[in-house]
């Protein structure tokens, strides 16, 4: 037996048996490896993706979502897609976002329904109120008027000490639009694709500025909102009164309580 052995050992005591025979073992390492790497990148994975159009503030279901098997490197650097179902159904589309048809779910896309924030209170000024100026598609131009635009406000009325003569003029110049909503408080552009019906424009203004507003409101006093060019309407002035004529004509319609406080920040 020990005979049978020796040409065996001989074999390999032999150096180059010794190198081949290393080779050998490191390409078959070599391709195991590269076979499984090549087998784990194009192995499905189960990627859902939305089946619907859906637009801010809508609240996702099961039968928003579809499914589709991709090879793993198509997504592995894609560290903000959502691949798990759980994390998507109960979620709702980002504030002015939109998840167009047959595209995947990101991260940035989705908020839990009761973190979800309207813009419009997010960031105002202290002493500033939100007013909300109710409009039609013809006084706001068939939606010529967006929110971040500015706009100035013209007033209309008529005066009885004058033989019931036409008034109309810009009351304030300059003042941002907040948002733009239906009558169900809907943003009329969640969808700019497809724009809602719009019924308020909503701004913040200084306490002088809203109430004044609304004693005009209450008059039956014409407010008009106007938009101007890009230009004006990404401007940084600030909100002015335009005529003090104008004002006055509210004013004096109205009675003045003597301890009003217009300034928020010190009431």
């Amino acid at each position: 037996m020990g005979n049978l052995l020796v040409p065996f050992k001989k074999f390999l005591s032999n150096k180059n048996t010794i190198t081949i025979l290393g080779v050998l073992i490191g390409l078959v390492v070599l391709y195991l490896g590269y076979s499984w790497r090549v087998t784990q990148s194009i192995q499905p994975t189960r990627v859902p993706f939305c089946k619907n159009t859906l637009v801010a503030r809508k609240k996702i279901t099961a039968d928003d979502i579809g499914y589709a098997d991709l090879p793993k490197d198509v997504i592995a650097n894609m560290d903000n897609i959502v691949t798990q179902p759980d994390a998507i159904i109960g979620k709702v589309v980002a504030y002015d976002g939109k998840i167009a048809r047959n595209s995947f779910f990101y991260d940035e896309q989705l908020m839990n329904e009761e973190d979800m924030p309207d813009s419009m209170f997010s960031d105002i000024q202290d002493g500033y109120t939100v007013y909300q100026l109710k409009v039609n598609s013809s006084t706001i131009m068939a939606n010529s008027i967006m929110p971040e635009n500015k706009i100035d406000l013209y007033l209309s009325s008529t005066v009885e000490e004058d033989e019931n003569k036409i008034v109309y003029g810009r009351l304030y110049a300059s003042i941002e639009v907040l948002a733009v909503k239906d009558a169900k408080g809907n943003n009329v552009f969640a969808d700019k694709d497809n724009p809602g019906n719009a019924d308020y424009l909503f701004f913040a203004v200084p306490e002088e500025i809203f109430l004044l507003l609304k004693k005009a409101e209450k008059l039956g006093i014409v407010i008009e909102p106007i938009a101007r060019n890009t230009t004006y309407a990404t401007s940084a002035n600030a909100t002015k009164l335009s005529n003090e004529e104008l004002r006055s004509l509210i004013i004096n319609q109205t009675h003045i309580i003597a301890d009003e406080c217009t300034d928020l920040t010190l009431c």
